[in-house]
This record gives C-alpha cells, structure tokens and sequence, in this order.
C-alpha cells in the first residue's frame, strides 16, 4: 500500500485522557500501558505532559526509555521551560517527538492568553524553532483550531511549518464541529497554505458533541494522515474519539476508507481492560468495540439470524478486537498449566511468572466460592494481579469480618499487616464499608479524602465477582486502586489498601523532583 495510505495512530490516552476528572494513572500504571501500546502497534504514544507535575515527568521519561517501536511524545506549551522539560524526560529514547502547541482562536487569545495575532505568531516562531533543536519530529498544534479565523489559521500553519514542524494538527478542542465543516476545513487548509506539503495533517476531535469520531473519519477524505485518539474515548469532559472505533471503522469499511493503519486489532480489547482498571473508569456496557453488549444477542430474531450465519447481525468478529466469543470451562481442579494456556488465548502471554502465581493463587480461592468461571473473572484477577503489585505493598489485608443488618450499627473486625507489624481493630459505621474504611484509618492512621468508591459486577449472577474502584486524594496527589472479589466488602478493603499502597509510594517519591515545579496544567486541546 502506497504510504499516502498509512493513517498514522496519535494515541493521548495517558496525556488527554488522563485530563478526565478522576482519571489519574500512576507511573507503573502508565508503563504497563504503553507496552501494551507498542505492541498494539501505535505509531506515536502522547505519554504525559512533562512540565505539568513530577508523576507526568517520571513516566513520561520511563515510557521513553521502554519503548521499542512506538515514537514517545511529549506535550509542551509554547515556552522554552516547557520544551526543555520535554526534551529531558524523552532524551532516553532512540526516536521522539516534541508536541507544542498555542491557542489561535479569537476567544482564547483574548481571554486566556491575551495576545494579540502578532505576539501569538511570534510565540509559535520562537517555540518551535527551538522544539527543532532537539529533534526533528515537532508536532505543533492550533488549540482551539475549528474556532480560529481561517485567514490567521493559514498563517500560523505556514509559519510552523517553515520553523520546522512536520506534523500540523488541527484540534477540535471544545467539539464543535460536524463532520461536513471539518473536511471543508482540512481541504482549505491543503488549499491555501503553500508548503502544507511539507507537513502531516493531524486531526484531534473532542466528542462533546458526539461527533469526535465521525469528524476525524471525514477528515481523512480531506487529507487528515494523522489521527489522535484514546483508548476507550477518554478525556477531557465528553472525551476523545475513540482510538477502537477509528480502527476499526477503518478495518471494516475498507471500502469507503481505504487506508491502513497498522494496528494489530486483535489488543484492542486487552488495551480497554488495562486502561479502565488503571483509572478506575469502567466501560459502558453499550460502547462501541468494547463494551461488554457490543456483540451480546438477546432478541430472539437476531440469536436465530446468529444461529443461521453470524454475518447477519455482526459486522465485524468478536476475536477481530480480542474479544473471546465461547469460556473455557475452568473449575477448582484446573492446574496451573490450563490457567497459563488461558491466559495466553486471553491475550497474556507476556505476563511474569510471579503474575501468574499470584493470579493462579486467587483463581483457585474463586473457584471453590463460584459454580461457573467466566473469562472476565480470570481477566479481572490478572489485571487485578498486574496493577497490585504484592512487592510494593506496605499495609495488607489479614482478615475480615463484617456484621451487618437492621436492628444495630454495622460492624467490622479488621486485622492487617502493617509494614511487618500485625494489628487488630473493630470499629462501627454508617454502612459495613464505611466501618471497613474507619477500621484501615485507625490501624494506619491517615488523612486523605474518599473521592470516588464504585462497585461494579465482573459476571451475571448472584455468586459474581466485585470489582470495587476506590480513589482517593492527599494535597495534588491522586491515586486509584482496585480488587476484585465475589465479596463486595473485600474488595473494597482491598481497592482502598491498595490505592494507599500507591499514595504512599508518591510520597517517597516526591523527593526526588524537588527541582522540578509541580504544576497543574489542565484544559488543553
């Protein structure tokens, strides 16, 4: 295929993604995803914003030095500080990218950066000849782009282009746009600057409107080459266009978009799993691609179309994305054998040895408590297994017993190894998990705030598995943490020890970027 025909995949998931409220990864979160990210295939990982805080500094510099196919990018403003604090996190990788950026929207330059077009088009001059010192992979972007008079538009995107940008992208920051507005506005671009040649044209679409998706699509008829998206559509507000439905609308409509983009599809499912454990934001059971409905059949005309010929009612194939259509039986007298061959068809192949055992160990605890053991049981242990990380943590859970009912204050007896030393405590609350929480503050006392608990169901049925999401917050640091368990009240002990566990080692780490200003930078593209 010609390369006019490679759309290139501009993944912001742990940049713009995770400027969605309560979205925050920590760094060994962040790693374990964009492996997942290189071997998928994406061309061009976004992994933080150096300059906004210590935690976007460190994984953003841990990605680049992780990374073997995927270009690492970072995301800087139009000043030198911000340019510098990219090209030091990023100078480990072999290959990088620099992204930076300014608003040239009539609105923003007047209220959020009060510059006039002059001062603005003096900014982009001076950042990114200076981005371009470092590398010669400098993206620059227009925030605020399908708002910005088209004249001054030209401009800006001729001088980018000429200080040494070879990527211009075009950000629907607010999602404003509709697809039919969108292409024109690619097409008068290709039209009316004349060293647009030199350049990729990136599209980055917002979806508050519901149209982030279906504006980037029709942006490739225009000449859009680049796509930026995020894994399960987030980010800021409505969110991003979904990196899952890009691909495979492009894989599955080949005839109207003839393009490719390398992408290896069948991680797709993998990637959503990791991405919503890590920020504790559970898939809608109606998304697209990935949601737990996309290719469930209830209505009995469409199981007997299914029955018949399954191209009747789906489009695409549930294993096209990762997703397993049948489960194996597995039992409490599976080994431990079966299990790993089960987590290799389930797409965990690479996962360690001590993953693996700790994952296994939990596997069969579940299997004498449950009849049926469904694959999204086996894949919530796993990540479960991944993103708690029994090595790093300091306070775990002992035992647990609850009374609850009418009649009496509900009741928790709790007993956790706290850094080696074993402690025992009973408390009362408004609630069992409310006594669970009080017991964990007084054997380890804290103060943090409770930000988000939420429970969700693994699997149907009464004996399914709890996943629990728990976030909690201390001054600028935010972690989440996650378990899962046929026992809801477990699980909620362990999600929030295990989001503690996590706080603590940003406390231990904040020494080490004293030097570096934490800043909150939010509100980008």
């Amino acid at each position: 295929m010609a390369d006019k025909d490679k759309v290139f995949i501009f993944d912001t998931t742990m940049r713009d993604g995770e400027q969605s409220p309560g979205a925050s990864m920590s760094v060994e979160e962040k790693i374990q995803i964009s492996r997942v990210f290189d071997e998928m295939g994406i061309d061009i990982i976004e992994a933080g914003f150096p300059i906004s805080s210590p935690g976007d500094f460190e994984a953003v510099s841990a990605i680049s030095k992780s990374v073997k196919n995927s270009i690492p990018c970072g995301l800087a403003r139009a000043t030198k500080k911000d340019i510098d604090a990219c090209h030091e996190s990023l100078k480990f990788a072999k290959r990088f990218r620099i992204h930076t950026f300014i608003s040239t929207s009539p609105v923003h330059m007047k209220h959020k950066l009060n510059m006039t077009n002059e001062q603005v088009l003096g900014a982009i001059k001076e950042s990114v000849t200076y981005a371009k010192k470092f590398t010669d992979d400098v993206e620059w972007s227009c925030e605020d782009g399908t708002r910005t008079d088209l004249d001054f538009m030209y401009k800006t995107i001729e001088l980018a282009i000429k200080c040494g940008a070879t990527t211009i992208n075009i950000p629907d920051t607010v999602g404003y746009s509709i697809p039919e507005e969108f292409a024109k506005t690619i097409k008068l671009i290709k039209n009316n600057v004349p060293n647009i040649d030199k350049a990729i044209i990136s599209a980055h679409c917002h979806n508050d409107l519901g149209l982030a998706v279906a504006n980037a699509l029709s942006g490739l008829s225009a000449g859009v080459r680049q796509i930026e998206c995020t894994i399960n559509g987030i980010g800021e507000r409505a969110g991003n266009a979904a990196l899952e439905e890009i691909v495979m609308a492009i894989k599955t409509r080949d005839d109207l978009l003839p393009y490719e983009t390398g992408i290896k599809t069948e991680l797709i499912s993998k990637a959503s799993k990791i991405v919503s454990n890590a920020t504790g934001f559970p898939v809608q059971f109606n998304k697209a691609i990935v949601g737990k409905n996309a290719f469930a059949h209830e209505s009995g005309i469409h199981q007997d179309g299914m029955l018949k010929n399954r191209e009747t009612y789906e489009i695409m194939t549930p294993e096209s994305v990762g997703v397993k259509k049948t489960s194996l039986v597995m039992g409490k007298h599976s080994g431990r054998h079966a299990f790993k061959d089960k987590l290799s068809d389930l797409g965990y192949a690479d996962v360690t040895d001590d993953v693996v055992q700790v994952a296994f160990g939990k596997f069969k605890i579940l299997a004498d408590k449950k009849k049926h053991i469904y694959d999204e049981d086996i894949v919530a242990l796993v990540d479960d297994s991944l993103i708690i990380d029994n090595k790093i943590n300091a306070i775990n859970l002992k035992s647990l017993k609850v009374f609850a009912g009418t009649g009496e204050p509900q009741r928790a007896e709790m007993t956790l190894d706290v850094f080696g030393d074993i402690k025992h405590t009973t408390q009362t609350g408004d609630g069992p998990v409310d006594a669970i929480f009080k017991c964990i503050k007084e054997l380890y006392p804290h103060d943090v705030k409770l930000s988000l608990y939420q429970v969700h169901a693994v699997t149907e049925g009464t004996d399914a598995q709890a996943t629990v999401s728990v976030k909690i917050e201390e001054n600028d640091r935010t972690t989440v943490g996650q378990s899962a368990d046929t026992d809801t009240l477990v699980a909620s002990a362990n999600a929030y020890l295990n989001a503690l566990n996590k706080m603590l080692i940003k406390r231990e780490k904040k020494s080490l970027y004293k030097n570096i200003e934490p800043k909150k930078v939010k509100g980008v593209f």
